[in-house]
């Protein structure tokens, strides 16, 4: 009983479902009736998604299909920060939305606060952009990934590589 286990907190975002998603959601764009003859696209730009339609009604249209498909898929949509609208040209209005990969410092130091606070004997540590926590009883890392699902934040964690 002396080895260790552990496992990585971790908040990724498969690309791949991203690109299946925005394909369906364009299909379904392309065929519904409220969207038709509007310029109304979504584009994946490196790590961001970049929404163009006619007006911004039409636009949180947009996102509420493109969300539907996203979750379908499986992909956090905690992750996606979106910009502020701004005018495109054409009469269209434009919104960008990062996909945040990786944990940033702020809810490194969240997580760190909630295994610290949960009272059970483990170690954490931030190692880049991702949480390893190890401990002696697999029991113990249970209850630490409990405690996480439960809190509140603002990205959307995956737990890795469990030995």
């Amino acid at each position: 009983m002396a080895k260790e286990s552990s496992f990585d907190i971790v908040s990724q975002v498969d690309f791949s479902e991203v690109t299946n998603a925005i394909t369906q959601a364009m299909k379904e764009i392309q065929t519904r009736y409220d969207f038709k003859g509007s310029k109304s696209d979504i584009k994946l730009d490196k790590e961001e998604l970049v929404l163009v339609s006619d007006d911004e009604y039409k636009l949180s249209q947009v996102k509420d299909v493109l969300f539907s498909k996203l979750i379908k898929r499986g992909v956090p949509v905690k992750n996606l920060d979106y910009g502020k609208v701004e005018n495109a040209s054409g009469g269209t209005v434009r919104q960008r939305a990062k996909l945040i990969q990786g944990i940033d410092k702020e809810n490194a130091k969240k997580i760190n606060n909630i295994i610290k606070n949960s009272g059970v004997k483990v170690k954490s540590q931030v190692q880049d952009d991702q949480v390893r926590v190890t401990g002696k009883s697999r029991d113990d890392l249970q209850k630490i990934i409990a405690a996480i699902r439960e809190a509140d934040l603002t990205i959307d964690v995956q737990f890795v590589n469990y030995r």
